[in-house]
């Protein structure tokens, strides 16, 4: 991946290995934004966004991408963007998973054509498997280790720590394996695994500088 170039950089990451945190650092470092689930679902809800609508938009603005980002705010933090965009209020449509899907698709490589940036999940490995800059990561870690992190950043019991885990790993395989046909775990969908056990966010962060370089 070449740095001073536009590039998309996506992450995979299993639950408790801290791979959502290392996004947004390397996002803050590279000075590009992240993007991750909830971002994403409020741009799609709250703005009514649609393949038909990204369209149209396209077609009648060339930089509505910019004006849209101003108009929400995007890049002064997750939550104020989420509060702006849920101001606008605009009306809600009820989506299949299918047209999610598509959706976000549509809206994430939108976004790598407008900027760099650095997106969490939504099957970015697969989504921008033709980009010609796109730099893949999987940050995992051992039970033991996402378990402990869950119990002290959650404020979890063990047993709850576990069932979680356990529920959204199955449900992150199933999504995954339903739209790419893949698994999320086959180290061949990716260029960079990291163990998150034995590293600090931090540590995870200059690993991923260290490999682009």
């Amino acid at each position: 991946m070449n740095k001073n170039e536009k590039f998309v950089i996506t992450i995979n990451r299993e639950l408790g290995s801290g791979g959502r945190t290392v996004g947004e650092m390397l996002a803050k470092k590279l000075g590009v934004t992240f993007y991750d689930k909830a971002l994403i679902k409020t741009l799609e809800e709250r703005y009514n966004l649609t393949p038909q609508e990204i369209e149209k938009l396209r077609d009648h603005k060339i930089n509505w991408w910019d004006d849209f980002k101003r108009l929400a705010g995007i890049g002064y933090g997750l939550t104020s963007s989420a509060n702006r965009i849920a101001e606008m209020g605009n009306q809600l449509d009820v989506l299949t998973t299918e047209n999610v899907f598509r959706v976000e698709a549509e809206i994430l490589q939108e976004i790598a054509e407008e900027e760099s940036c650095v997106i969490a999940g939504r099957c970015g490995f697969f989504m921008f498997r033709n980009h010609p800059n796109h730099l893949r990561i999987f940050i995992q870690a051992p039970l033991s280790y996402r378990v402990s992190r869950l119990i002290n950043k959650r404020n979890m019991t063990q047993e709850e720590a576990l069932k979680l885990i356990e529920r959204v790993d199955a449900m992150r395989e199933s999504y995954v394996k339903k739209f790419t046909g893949s698994s999320r775990y086959d180290t061949r969908n990716y260029d960079l695994v990291i163990n998150a056990e034995g590293k600090t966010e931090e540590k995870m962060v200059e690993q991923i500088l260290y490999f682009i370089e």
